[in-house]
């Protein structure tokens, strides 16, 4: 794969061969976004666990002190009062037979996040084929799923995040924009790391997080030094 010139500048930064401390790798992060936009910080974890079993599964969500700095559309399948409220509190969309027909239909994907009441369910089941791919299932142990419509709208808009692993054991999670600078993105990084650290299966065997990497949207992989995570910051998890 060839890459432009400022990737290729940006590669003379960074030290392929160095496990970096995160705070460094973030500054790193800041320095080699060179695009004209405002670029997105990830964080790709490695966990030493296997996902085909049920057993070993690391999912959550957690909400970023500092947001990702994304404007965030949220959609909200609701009856009743909790239209009023998911509207008070700030979703885009709200409805309920008639938002699954227009997905199904119109092949209708204006929207980042997806929140049901557990009455819903049943409605957005037979979506599964469309938001499953593409990460939009709600589900309870994100907090997509929940009587509560208003708080859940509201941590949305706030910058909560779900992690998951994929089928090649890694997260992969954004963290907010290189514009925040190193602070704010140390701040969300921490927060996410906690989390998936207190997430940890029973089931885990050995070296739980095996490697991590914070790249830019357009930059090189940035590697972090995985010993540290034992003195990751203690973080309460929403």
């Amino acid at each position: 794969m060839k890459h432009g010139k400022k990737y290729q500048d940006s590669t003379k930064l960074v030290d392929r061969a160095r496990l970096y401390d995160a705070p460094e790798a973030l500054d790193m992060c800041t320095k080699t976004a060179k695009a004209k936009f405002d670029e997105t910080v990830e964080v790709h974890v490695r966990l030493g666990v296997d996902s085909r079993h049920a057993d070993q599964q690391v999912r959550g969500a957690v909400v970023l002190p500092n947001g990702t700095g994304k404007k965030v559309r949220v959609l909200v399948f609701a009856k009743g009062d909790n239209v009023a409220l998911a509207q008070n509190a700030g979703a885009e969309y709200v409805g309920a037979e008639d938002l699954m027909q227009k997905i199904q239909q119109e092949n209708w994907m204006d929207f980042d996040v997806v929140i049901a009441t557990p009455d819903m369910m049943g409605v957005v089941g037979r979506l599964g084929r469309v938001l499953g791919p593409r990460g939009l299932m709600p589900n309870p142990k994100a907090g997509t799923v929940t009587t509560d419509v208003a708080r859940a709208v509201t941590e949305a808009k706030a910058g909560k995040i779900e992690y998951r692993l994929d089928k090649t054991n890694i997260i992969h999670c954004p963290i907010g924009k290189a514009s925040f600078g190193v602070e704010k993105l140390q701040q969300n990084f921490d927060t996410l790391l906690s989390a998936i650290v207190k997430a940890k299966p029973a089931a885990a065997k050995g070296q739980y997080i095996r490697s991590c990497v914070v790249a830019t949207t357009m930059g090189p992989g940035i590697k972090i030094n995985p010993s540290r995570f034992a003195s990751v910051p203690s973080v309460k998890e929403n």
